[in-house]
């Protein structure tokens, strides 16, 4: 589940991105819920949200990124769950034993839901936002010169 696992594109498959996304960008910005794409002999109705994620993965692809479709419902591995975290695979048990973040077993075996990985994440980013905003304030306060 790591980047490193997943092809990054290449030169050509970058420009051919980028292409694709000029030419569909336009089509998202009508009002409507839906998106008519023609498709080889066909014309597909589909439905905005879906085709705003097209247009996501044609943007990442253009700039050389790897990109990876996750269901929310997805259950991760530790590993995985510590990869996508970007901690270690012993500091993601900790979390998971002091129940800051839930998971259920399956055997022996511990799996994480990937919105409750959202979600932890989430609250992780708030509260050192919070954290950083406070330290500017005091630095500020203390005339710290930064």
């Amino acid at each position: 589940m790591t980047s490193a696992t997943l092809p990054l594109p290449s030169p050509q498959q970058a420009e051919e991105a980028k292409k694709a996304l000029r030419s569909l960008s336009p089509a998202s910005r009508g009002a409507g819920r839906t998106v008519r794409v023609h498709a080889g002999s066909e014309d597909a109705i589909v439905p905005k949200e879906a085709f705003e994620l097209l247009l996501e993965i044609l943007g990442q692809m253009a700039n050389g990124n790897a990109v990876t479709i996750v269901p929310v419902q997805a259950e991760f591995t530790t590993q995985q769950a510590a990869d996508f975290l970007n901690v270690s695979r012993p500091h993601l048990i900790a979390l998971l034993e002091s129940g800051e973040l839930p998971y259920r077993k399956v055997g022996t075996h511990r799996r994480v839901r990937f919105e409750d990985l959202l979600r932890f994440k989430k609250a992780d980013d708030d509260r050192r936002q919070d954290v950083l905003t406070q330290l500017a304030a005091d630095a500020q306060a203390n005339r710290l010169g930064y």
